[in-house]
């Protein structure tokens, strides 16, 4: 029998030999009656070079490859969309691995809430030799959150969403944030959103993310992305950022020598800064990709 539903899940890879092992995992789901799945793959490298791996990846699901190159991730988010003719669209990332029940889950979830859109976490698999303030903070995972009961926006390293016509904005394809504006202009359009715990993907950290440089800096440009796309107006938002950044702060001094507290706290702090930062003067200009 012919499914009555059709996704399409995306992955998006840039020289990443781990795009097999997700293609793998999505092959491996298991599905309820009803649903079927493609796998489309955007190779966003100059030339073809995942064409080879992606199609060699040994998957008893059918798969697209599309060459989308320009070093530019909306690029590539944009080629699976267009590529995607399935009623709905689920994205991870080439570095993540889906357990059997990943897609069933989401797709639960979206009968349950109703929603156009449902996130799911992206946990870090941390290796040995983790600093502990990192670990026991699990700052590496990605998780769906809630702002006064409301999801407001999402990532696309963990989401299943019903086919829609917008695209992600080019302009944002190399600093990051692409997502979090493309899921705050999907809501404006009247898309509702639902969070969906029991779905997630696992991720093995980058020991190059292990440090707190990069982390200030990835946190930095998180509170950026959010303050430029939010939905709220810019005044009443750095208002709140302000406060937020300054509680943070104040929070932070008693944990001076207790590193996890202190990183949770300061952290917190850097966020609202770039939350700060963007709603006064827009988007970042960093290159976070290509």
């Amino acid at each position: 029998m012919r499914p009555s539903v059709n996704i399409a899940v995306c992955i998006c890879t840039y020289r990443r030999d781990s795009v097999v092992d997700a293609i793998r995992s999505v092959a491996a789901q298991g599905l309820p009656d009803g649903l079927g799945i493609r796998i489309v793959v955007a190779d966003n490298d100059d030339l073809p070079s995942a064409r080879e791996r992606v199609l060699g990846a040994g998957s008893e699901v059918a798969v697209t490859y599309v060459h989308a190159p320009a070093r530019n991730i909306s690029v590539a988010r944009n080629a699976c969309l267009a590529a995607a003719r399935e009623d709905y669209i689920a994205f991870m990332d080439d570095d993540e691995t889906a357990p059997p029940d990943w897609i069933a889950n989401l797709w639960a979830c979206i009968g349950r809430t109703e929603a156009d859109a449902v996130f799911g976490p992206a946990r870090a698999v941390y290796p040995a030799g983790t600093p502990d303030w990192i670990r026991q903070n699990d700052f590496l995972s990605n998780l769906p959150q809630e702002r006064s009961g409301v999801v407001e926006t999402g990532h696309t390293c963990n989401v299943l969403m019903r086919r829609s016509d917008l695209r992600f904005r080019v302009d944002l394809g190399r600093s990051g944030g692409e997502d979090t504006d493309y899921f705050f202009r999907l809501r404006r359009r009247g898309f509702r959103f639902a969070i969906c715990e029991t779905a997630s993907v696992y991720e093995a950290a980058d020991p190059r993310r292990l440090r707190l440089g990069w982390l200030i800096e990835r946190r930095f440009a998180e509170g950026r992305h959010y303050g430029a796309a939010a939905v709220q107006g810019p005044m009443r938002l750095l208002a709140g950022s302000m406060a937020k950044a300054t509680y943070s702060t104040l929070r932070a001094l008693p944990h001076l020598i207790n590193p996890p507290g202190l990183a949770f706290w300061g952290l917190r702090a850097v966020f609202h800064a770039g939350l700060c930062a963007g709603a006064l003067w827009g988007a970042s200009g960093r290159r976070a990709y290509g």
